[in-house]
C-alpha cells in the first residue's frame, strides 16, 4: 500500500504505526515512501529498523506505541485528527508536490473548498496600506469561491485570515496544535475553526516551533495553493521563500507592486522583475486560476520509488564506498547514480536508505540526493 496511490482508510493500528515511522529519527516524507515501498508496511518497516540502524550505524528511536496513541488521543482533546496521505480528507493539491507530508494533524475544514484555494503571505510588520490591501484581496476571492490559504503569522498572514473568515480560510502552523506561534493569534485560530476553517500542521503535539520550522510550513503553504500572492516581504524573507517553494511546485506566483522607497515592497518588486504576475486586485488572480490544472507536471519528477527487482544480486560491502564516492555536495538524480556506480535500483535503494537514516546523505525535492555536511 503506497502513499497517495486511490483513496482508502488507514485502519487504527495502521494510523498508529505510519505515526511512528514517520515520528522515527531522521525519518522525513521521502524516507517514510522509500521504506513502505521498500517492506510493504510501516509495521514490516519498524519490524525492520533495528537491522537498519546497526547497518547505518547510529542508533534510531522509534517512538513507542503508547506515546503514538497518546498524541492520536490528545489531537482529538484538540478537536484535531490525523490523516493519511490516500484519504479521503487529505488535501488533494498535496498530492501535487515533492516530499508531501505521509500524516498531516488537521482540525475543521469539513465544509471548506480544498480545490479553489489562493495563498496570501507577507510581511509581519506590514504596513496600514499592506494590510489594507490583504483584507481587499483576502475577502474579494473568498467572496468569489476561493478559500485563502496562509501561516497563521503577524502582519500580512493575519489580515488575511481575519477578512476570510466568513467564506473560509485555512491555517498552516509551524509547531503542534498546543504550541501556536505566536501565542497572540491563538484566539485567531479558534474564530478560524468556530467559522469553518481549518488548522493544519504536518509538526507532533508538544513541538515548539523552531526557525527551520517555518520554511518547511512554507512548502505546505504554496502547496495547499494553486497560487500565491506575495502582499509585502523585505528582500530576504520567508515571504520569499514561499515563492520560492511555489515555484519550484509549479503554483503561479502573484505580488503587489510597491514603491520604490518602501522596503517592504523590495520583495515584491524583486519577484515581478523576476517574472511573477503583477497584480492590482482580486480579478487579476483569478483570471490566471480559473484556468490552473493542479495536477498539470511538476517542475520536479515525482519521489524516488524504484521498482523491487527480487531477482537482483546482493549487495557487497563495497557498495557503500562506491555510492560516497560517486557522491558530492551537488545533488544529482538517483538514475544518475546507478549509472555511474553499477548498482542496481534495488540495491540502491537499501543503501541510499541506510545512508540517510545514518545522516550521510540528504534528499533535494525527493529524488536529488547529495553528500551530508552538518
Amino acid at each position: 500500500m503506497e502513499p497517495g496511490e486511490g483513496t482508502r482508510t488507514l485502519s487504527p493500528t495502521q494510523r498508529t504505526a505510519w505515526l511512528r515511522l514517520i515520528r522515527t529519527d531522521n525519518v522525513g516524507p521521502v524516507t517514510f515512501r522509500q521504506l513502505l515501498n521498500r517492506f510493504g508496511s510501516a509495521e514490516a518497516a519498524i519490524d525492520m529498523l533495528p537491522e537498519l540502524s546497526r547497518k547505518a550505524g547510529r542508533p534510531i528511536q522509534v517512538i513507542s506505541q503508547g506515546r503514538a496513541e497518546d498524541e492520536i488521543a490528545g489531537l482529538a482533546r484538540y478537536g484535531a485528527r490525523l490523516v493519511a496521505q490516500g484519504e479521503p480528507d487529505y488535501p488533494s493539491l498535496l498530492n501535487h508536490i515533492s516530499g508531501a507530508p505521509p500524516l498531516i494533524s488537521l482540525a475543521g475544514g469539513e465544509r471548506l473548498d480544498w480545490s479553489r484555494t489562493v495563498g496570501i503571505v507577507g510581511a509581519r510588520n506590514a504596513s496600514t496600506a499592506g494590510i489594507k490591501m490583504t483584507r481587499v484581496l483576502a475577502s474579494e476571492l473568498g467572496a468569489r469561491g476561493y478559500t485563502i490559504v496562509s501561516g497563521l503569522a503577524r502582519g500580512i498572514d493575519t489580515a488575511a485570515h481575519r477578512a476570510s473568515l466568513p467564506t473560509g480560510t485555512i491555517a498552516v502552523l509551524a509547531g503542534g496544535f498546543d504550541r501556536i506561534y505566536p501565542e497572540e493569534n491563538i484566539p485567531l485560530a479558534h474564530d478560524i475553526l468556530d467559522n469553518g476553517g481549518a488548522l493544519l500542521t504536518e509538526m507532533p503535539l508538544g513541538w515548539e516551533p523552531r526557525a527551520r520550522d517555518f520554511p518547511r510550513r512554507n512548502r505546505l503553504v504554496s502547496g495547499l495553493s494553486l497560487g500565491i500572492v506575495v502582499v509585502e516581504a523585505a528582500k530576504r524573507s520567508g515571504s520569499l521563500i514561499t515563492a520560492r517553494l511555489a515555484l519550484e511546485q509549479n503554483r503561479d506566483v502573484f505580488a503587489v507592486p510597491g514603491s520604490p522607497l518602501e522596503p517592504r515592497a523590495e520583495g515584491g518588486n524583486a519577484l515581478i522583475q523576476q517574472g511573477a504576475r503583477l497584480i492590482t486586485g482580486a480579478q487579476d488572480v483569478i483570471d490566471v486560476l480559473s484556468v490552473a490544472d493542479p495536477a498539470r507536471s511538476a517542475l520536479f519528477d515525482p519521489d524516488w520509488l524504484p521498482e523491487a527487482v527480487p531477482d537482483e544480486p546482493p549487495m557487497s560491502e563495497d557498495m557503500e564506498a562506491r555510492v560516497l564516492q560517486a557522491l558530492s555536495a551537488t545533488p544529482v538524480e538517483v538514475d544518475e547514480l546507478i549509472a555511474a556506480t553499477g548498482i542496481g535500483p534495488s540495491a540502491m535503494q537499501m543503501l541510499l536508505l541506510e545512508l540517510d537514516l545514518a545522516r550521510k546523505i540528504e534528499w533535494s525535492s525527493g529524488q536529488l540526493v547529495a553528500l551530508r555536511y552538518d
